[in-house]
């Protein structure tokens, strides 16, 4: 598992069947509800907005959740207001952990983050601590037999994509984060599927985890994700896919 890239493409891969689809609906729906009050409702004018409710649909959310989602963003019906916020610290080995939170209770959601890290062999660090270690992408995975590898890299490539590579079981197209919009637009002009696509953190370096702290690291991140005051989780730890997706 070669950084945050693996985990997110095995993630979603493993989503419909492990994941309790009410709280996967919860972490999307606040992510619209956020991005609406942000930027406003018109998906045109807002790509947070345009990318939180495209990740919606491809989990089948009703459109009626979505809609509701949006008016209690832009304050047309009565929501509850949610606080952005991001937690940094240490799994087992060292492995760094990056963890973005959605939440109405910041206190709740930093007891929880730090007793999830305690008990899987991890510790809460301070603001900073392993932020620099990543950097900021768009990220859209493929499945190698959904896509021709060449009309899948010129269009992507084309479109203004700075990397498209692929291992056993991926595609994987990296761009920079003011071109994702428009990679994504290409890849979906050639009806081409991808597991998924989102703007997310790449590690700029690994750490190689086997054996314990290997499954400590994949309970640590299952864990975390399975927190309701968390939206996203990112790690630099590098772990064998057979562990992951076993």
């Amino acid at each position: 598992m070669s950084g945050h890239s693996k985990w997110s493409s095995i993630r979603h891969k493993k989503g419909a069947t492990d994941v309790k689809r009410g709280k996967l609906f919860s972490k999307l729906i606040k992510e619209i509800i956020v991005a609406a009050r942000m930027g406003g409702g018109d998906i045109a004018a807002n790509p947070r907005l345009r990318t939180a409710i495209q990740a919606a649909k491809n989990e089948n959310m009703p459109k009626d959740n979505i809609e509701r989602a949006v008016k209690k963003g832009t304050g047309e019906l009565e929501g509850v207001n949610y606080e952005e916020a991001v937690y940094e610290g240490y799994g087992p080995g060292g492995a760094a952990v990056f963890i973005e939170s959605l939440s109405d209770n910041k206190n709740r959601a930093v007891a929880d983050i730090r007793h999830i890290l305690s008990k899987t062999g991890g510790k809460l660090g301070a603001n900073g601590c392993v932020a620099w270690m990543f950097e900021k992408k768009g990220y859209i995975a493929v499945e190698n037999k959904a896509a021709d590898e060449e009309v899948l890299m010129e269009a992507a490539i084309d479109a203004g994509a700075e990397d498209v590579r692929e291992d056993n079981s991926n595609f994987e197209i990296i761009t920079a984060v003011q071109d994702f919009e428009q990679v994504k637009a290409a890849i979906d002009d050639q009806a081409i599927p991808y597991i998924v696509a989102e703007i997310t953190m790449f590690p700029q370096s690994t750490v190689n985890l086997q054996g314990k702290e290997a499954e400590q690291m994949i309970r640590l991140m299952e864990a975390l994700e399975d927190c309701d005051d968390v939206q996203k989780v990112y790690t630099n730890a590098d772990i064998p896919e057979e562990l992951v997706s076993g």
